[in-house]
């Protein structure tokens, strides 16, 4: 019980924040309206998302990073939905890392900040305040799943088993302490950052999992969306 007083204790020294990366253009939904705007549940994914953070013990501020192509049909979308939920929205960049990079801009120092896809709708706030926790203590926090399945690699035509206890399926949130993320993105972009994680790997700092969960999905491709509904509905 002391080590949750006192990762509780560590949040309260520190403003929290999410920046939620909404920079999808819906290629792969074989779409023209990008899934983050897609109806789940008669909402955007991208609403039941800003939900999950507004739901949590930490009430992080939070700051969606979004094509600004799109700046006007999302503030349509939100007095369609009535939606509410105070958040700051700011232009994304060219790639991932830049749009981030842009949301970091304005955070304050010496603060917590949860990174997260816009297209993870069924982040549990239990898990959001778990990570907060856990960078809160120990610098970093990365949600991550087991494989379920068994894993193979395919290296020069050739493939290889890979054992599958090792293997970790990483999802978002990615929360870390501000001055880890901060420094990490100084360095210039290139094409090896994937997501934060590798950004402040790269920057020399271990990167901790802690445990997530598999219906934390990320909506890729049409049928992703039933299978939310459904998970929802459950």
């Amino acid at each position: 019980m002391s080590q949750i007083r006192n990762s509780k204790s560590e949040i309260r020294n520190h403003k929290t924040y999410a920046i939620i990366v909404a920079g999808g253009t819906g290629t792969r939904m074989q779409s023209a309206v990008p899934k983050q705007f897609l109806l789940l549940n008669g909402e955007p994914v991208l609403m039941h998302t800003i939900r999950a953070f507004a739901s949590t013990a930490n009430k992080p501020e939070i700051i969606v990073v979004m094509h600004p192509e799109f700046h006007e049909y999302w503030q349509q979308l939100c007095t369609e939905h009535q939606f509410t939920i105070p958040h700051q929205l700011i232009s994304g960049g060219e790639t991932r890392f830049h749009s981030v990079k842009n949301g970091l801009a304005l955070t304050e120092d010496n603060s917590l900040i949860a990174v997260q896809d816009a297209v993870r709708p069924l982040t549990s706030p239990a898990i959001i305040d778990k990570a907060y926790e856990q960078a809160a203590m120990q610098g970093n926090a990365i949600v991550a799943v087991k494989s379920r399945d068994s894993i193979r690699r395919l290296r020069n035509g050739r493939s290889e088993n890979l054992l599958r206890d090792e293997i970790w399926l990483v999802q978002t949130p990615q929360t870390f302490q501000s001055s880890l993320l901060k420094k990490a993105y100084e360095q210039p972009f290139h094409q090896g950052f994937t997501d934060d994680a590798s950004v402040v790997e790269q920057s020399g700092v271990d990167i901790l999992l802690i445990e997530g969960d598999h219906r934390n999905m990320k909506i890729t491709f049409p049928e992703d969306i039933a299978i939310a509904e459904l998970l929802l509905r459950q």
